[in-house]
C-alpha cells in the first residue's frame, strides 16, 4: 500500500467514529474551522488597506481619508477578536472531544476484550497488540481528526493566499511550495521510524508496567521486601528505560538536526523572497502596502504550507497508529456460539476421545480422554501439577475448545450450546480464582453477575460456603471492604478467602454442574473435612467435578480419575483404586503415612 493513500487510509473510521462520539461538537468544529481559514487572508489584505491609506492620508491631509484609515484599522481589530475567538473556541472543542473519544475508544477496546477467547489473554502477542492499542490510539483518532479539519483550514488559507500572491507573480507561489517539501520530507520519515520503535517495543513497555506493578503492590510487598528485591527490580527497571531512553534520544537528535537543517531552505526563500519585494516597492511597481502584505501572505504562506504539510506528515503516523487499532478492534472471533438454551441433567456429561494442545503448541496437554458423569454423581481428579487437570476443566466450560474428539451435555456437543446458558449451568471456583477489591456482598454476588446486589441469594450463598460467621463477625458485614487498593478495606486471610469463592461457587443456584478446583487449598484439614461433608450433602442433585491433592476428601467422591502426562491411567471408586495397587493406592498411602 502507498503512503499516499495510508495518510487517508483511516479518515473515514475517524470521522465516523468522532462524529457518532458527538454530532454536535463535530459540526461546531467543521464551522470554526471554515472561520480559521479564511480570516488570515482577510486580515492581511485590511493590513495592506490601512498601510495605503495611511501613506494616502499623510500625503492629502484629508480628514475623510484619516477617517478612512481609523475604519480600516477597526475592521482589522473586529477580525482579530473574531480570529481569536474562533480559535479559543477551537481548543475547547478539541478538549471536549479529546475527554469524550479516549472513553469512547478505551470502551470499544475494553468491549473487544470481552469477546476474545481466553486463548488470546494467555498469549504474549495479543497483549503486546492490546498494550499498543491502548497506550497511544485513544487519543491517535482525534489527533488525526484535528489534522484532516487542520488540512482543510490551512488549505482555504493557502488558496485564498495564493489568489492574493498570484496578483503579484506566480513565482512567488512555486517558490512558497517548494521551500516546505524538504521539511515535510524528513516530518514523514521520522514518523514512520517512530512508530516501528513503538511497535519493536511493545513487550519491553509490558515488562516495565509488570516491574512497576510487582514493586508498588501490597500483594506483592511482602516477597518484595522478605527476599530484597526491590534493588534488583528496579535496576532491570532502570535498564529498560536507558535502553527505551537512547533509542528516543537518537530519533529526537536526529529530528532536530534534519529539521533544522531543512528549515534554513525555507528561510532562505523567504529573505530571497523578502529582497524581491523590497527591491520592487524601491522601484515603484508595488506600493508600500502591497508590499506590506505581500510579505506578509509570504511568511504566513510559508508557515501555513509547513504546517499543511506536518499535518500530512502527522496523518502518516495517526493512521500508522490506528491500523494498530483496528488491527486488535478486528481480531476475528473463533468462538462459535450454539443456539441450545435449555435442559437440566437428563444424561449428565460425556467426554468422548477428548485431546487437546495449547495454540502454537503441538505437544498435546489431554490425550483421549473419555469418561461419563451421570446427574448426581460427584467425580474426583488427581494428578501431579501439569497433568491436565485444570485444562479440563477449560474445557467444559467451553475457555477452550478441544484439539479433537467432542464434549456432550445432555447428549448435546458443547459447540451446540448457548454460551450463556452454559455458563448459567455451571458455578466454579477456580485455584487462582479473583480475590475483588469488592465488598464482601458483592464478591460472592459475581458468581450471579444478574443478582449481583441480591442480599438474600448472599445470605443463602454464604452460608452454604460456610463464610457467614466470619462475615457475621466483620465490621460492616456483606458491606465489607475488602482488600486494601481502597479506603476502609480489610483484607482476609487465604481460607476465609477461599469461602467467599466457594460462596461465590453457590451464588448460581439454578446451577446443577459445580466444578471446584483446589477449593480448600488454604484451609486446614479439619475445616476442610466439615466442608465436605457440609457441601455433600448440599450437592445430592447435582453434578460436582473436585480437583484436590488431599485424598481424605478425594475418598469421598463416586468415582475418582488419575491422570498423568494429560491421561486417565486409572479410574474408579476409592475402594476399586485402591485394590488396584496402583499409582492411587501408592498416593494415598503416602499422604495417609504422612498423619500418623
Amino acid at each position: 500500500m502507498s503512503k499516499t493513500f495510508l495518510i487517508f487510509r483511516f479518515a473515514g473510521k475517524a470521522i465516523h467514529l468522532v462524529w457518532n462520539t458527538s454530532r454536535s461538537l463535530t459540526f461546531s468544529l467543521c464551522l470554526v474551522t471554515l472561520t480559521n481559514g479564511l480570516l488570515p487572508a482577510i486580515i492581511a489584505y485590511i493590513g495592506k488597506l490601512i498601510v495605503d491609506q495611511v501613506i494616502l492620508a499623510a500625503s492629502t491631509k484629508l480628514v475623510s481619508d484619516q477617517n478612512t484609515a481609523l475604519l480600516y484599522v477597526a475592521f482589522e481589530a473586529i477580525a482579530i477578536i473574531v480570529f481569536s475567538a474562533s480559535q479559543k473556541i477551537t481548543n475547547v472543542i478539541q478538549s471536549l472531544l479529546r475527554v469524550l473519544l479516549g472513553q469512547k475508544v478505551n470502551v470499544l477496546i475494553l468491549e473487544k476484550a470481552l469477546t476474545l477467547d481466553l486463548q488470546h489473554f494467555e498469549d504474549s502477542e495479543f497483549y503486546d497488540k492490546m498494550t499498543q492499542a491502548r497506550t497511544q490510539a485513544s487519543t491517535r483518532p482525534l489527533s488525526l481528526i484535528n489534522r484532516i479539519f487542520g488540512l482543510i483550514q490551512y488549505s482555504i488559507t493557502i488558496i485564498t493566499f495564493s489568489g492574493l500572491l498570484l496578483q503579484y507573480s506566480y513565482v512567488a507561489v512555486i517558490v512558497l511550495l517548494l521551500a516546505t517539501i524538504p521539511s515535510f520530507i524528513a516530518e514523514t520519515r521520522f514518523s514512520e521510524h517512530a512508530f516501528r520503535l513503538f511497535r519493536w517495543r511493545a513487550p519491553e513497555t509490558r515488562q516495565q508496567h509488570y516491574l512497576e506493578t510487582l514493586i508498588a503492590r501490597e500483594d506483592h510487598a511482602k516477597e518484595v521486601k522478605l527476599f530484597q528485591l526491590g534493588p534488583m527490580l528496579l535496576e532491570r527497571y532502570r535498564s529498560i528505560f536507558n535502553k527505551l531512553y537512547i533509542e528516543d534520544r537518537n530519533l529526537t537528535i536526529q529530528k532536530g538536526f534534519w529539521g533544522y537543517l531543512l528549515g534554513i531552505l525555507g528561510t532562505i526563500a523567504f529573505y530571497g523572497a523578502y529582497a524581491w519585494m523590497v527591491m520592487e516597492a524601491i522601484r515603484g511597481t508595488i506600493s508600500l502596502g502591497e508590499m506590506t502584505m505581500y510579505l506578509l501572505l509570504f511568511r504566513q504562506g510559508q508557515s501555513t504550507f509547513s504546517y499543511a504539510l506536518t499535518s500530512i506528515g502527522g496523518m502518516y503516523e495517526d493512521n500508522l497508529y490506528l491500523a494498530n487499532l483496528y488491527e486488535f478492534l478486528e481480531l476475528p472471533i473463533n468462538k462459535i456460539n450454539g443456539q441450545h438454551k435449555t435442559g437440566r441433567s437428563k444424561s449428565g456429561i460425556r467426554f468422548s476421545n477428548v485431546s487437546f494442545c495449547y495454540p502454537g503448541n503441538e505437544v498435546p496437554v489431554l490425550t483421549n480422554i473419555s469418561f461419563m458423569l451421570k446427574p448426581g454423581e460427584k467425580l474426583a481428579i488427581v494428578g501431579e501439577n501439569g497433568s491436565g487437570k485444570t485444562t479440563l476443566i477449560k474445557l467444559l466450560t467451553r475457555l477452550y475448545e478441544p484439539t479433537s474428539g467432542a464434549i456432550f451435555l445432555d447428549d448435546i456437543d458443547l459447540k451446540d450450546w448457548d454460551l450463556e446458558s452454559l455458563h448459567k449451568r455451571i458455578g466454579v471456583i477456580f485455584q487462582n480464582f479473583v480475590q475483588y477489591q469488592f465488598t464482601v456482598g458483592e464478591n460472592i454476588g459475581v458468581g450471579d453477575v444478574q443478582n449481583l446486589n441480591d442480599k438474600t441469594k448472599w445470605l443463602d450463598a454464604s452460608e452454604k460456603g460456610m463464610a457467614k460467621p466470619f462475615i457475621d463477625s466483620m465490621s460492616s458485614s456483606f458491606d465489607t471492604q475488602l482488600g486494601k487498593w481502597f479506603k476502609g478495606g480489610q483484607e482476609l486471610s487465604g481460607g476465609q478467602w477461599q469461602k467467599i469463592a466457594l460462596s461465590r461457587a453457590f451464588m448460581r443456584d439454578q446451577a446443577d454442574i459445580l466444578v471446584l478446583d483446589e477449593p480448600t487449598s488454604a484451609m486446614d484439614a479439619e475445616a476442610e473435612m466439615n466442608i465436605f461433608n457440609h457441601f455433600r450433602k448440599l450437592t445430592q442433585n447435582q453434578m460436582v467435578i473436585l480437583i484436590s491433592h488431599r485424598f481424605s476428601t478425594v475418598r469421598m467422591a463416586d468415582q475418582i480419575m488419575v491422570i498423568s502426562k494429560g491421561k486417565i491411567i486409572e479410574h474408579g471408586s476409592h475402594s476399586e483404586l485402591l485394590s488396584l495397587n496402583g499409582r492411587y493406592a501408592h498416593l494415598f498411602s503416602l499422604q495417609a503415612e504422612g498423619y500418623k
